[in-house]
């Protein structure tokens, strides 16, 4: 083409990945390979994670960069956001702040608000992050992902863990409510947990409710870390609501 034709505009929807807690983008290696040629697929480092992490963790900052990186580098400025765990907690936080940049909203291991007894959870997990030193952390984690996903370890432990980063991230948690800012969002949105996540999957319910637009995805024979546990499913799953958002 010469040089001074303009190039069409790639078509390919953007997928916003939103990693979890302690991990990095890399953790989504297996979706990225799985739905990156049909999709412009992105999967940053939140606050206080990863190898170009900007600072300490703030539920508002993170989702302000989320909303300043897609506003740059998504087409259209505007993304499907899936985020896990913390990265669902995000997602719902940047869908509620800036619902413009979201085309459509999948929360995956995070339909449960940190407040009341379910707090306790979240300030347990932020104190074993900070109490246990990181090298051993470091080795639990990675003889963990190692021997539970050998396939796709490589990427995951290459992005590093982040104990520190994601103590403080954890314990930004503990405390705000999450099915205010679900609502708040007009688009449409997909939640996801895996059969056996017993902490977060029994009250998917409520969250359903206050949606504009839900759907709801059953990773079935997976965990908390359902993208891993059944990749295939759950990029089935995130293929779907794109598609259906897409068209």
């Amino acid at each position: 083409m010469p040089p001074d034709v303009e190039q069409p505009a790639d078509p390919r929807p953007t997928i916003v990945f939103l990693h979890g807690t302690r991990l990095s983008g890399t953790y989504w290696a297996p979706q990225l390979v799985a739905l990156g040629e049909q999709f412009h697929c992105l999967a940053p480092n939140l606050q206080g994670h990863g190898h170009s992490s900007t600072g300490p963790f703030t539920l508002d900052g993170a989702a302000r960069e989320v909303a300043e990186l897609i506003e740059r580098e998504a087409h259209g400025r505007r993304a499907i956001v899936v985020g896990l765990s913390l990265g669902g907690f995000v997602a719902m936080a940047l869908a509620a702040a800036d619902p413009e940049r979201v085309a459509g909203l999948a929360i995956a291991g995070a339909t449960a608000e940190p407040v009341g007894w379910r707090a306790l959870a979240f300030q347990a997990l932020a104190a074993i992050l900070s109490a246990v030193p990181e090298p051993i952390l470091d080795q639990v984690n990675r003889r963990y992902f190692g021997w539970r996903y050998p396939a796709m370890v490589d990427p995951i432990v290459a992005g590093g863990f982040w104990f520190g980063g994601g103590a403080v991230a954890v314990r930004a948690l503990v405390g705000e409510h999450f099915k205010p800012r679900l609502a708040a969002y007009p688009g449409p949105s997909l939640l996801i947990n895996g059969e056996y996540d017993l902490f977060f999957r029994p009250t998917e319910r409520s969250f359903a409710a206050v949606a504009a637009a839900p759907r709801r995805a059953l990773i079935r024979r997976a965990g908390h870390l359902s993208n891993l546990d059944q990749p295939d499913q759950f990029s089935a799953a995130i293929r779907r609501f794109a598609e259906a958002i897409a068209g």
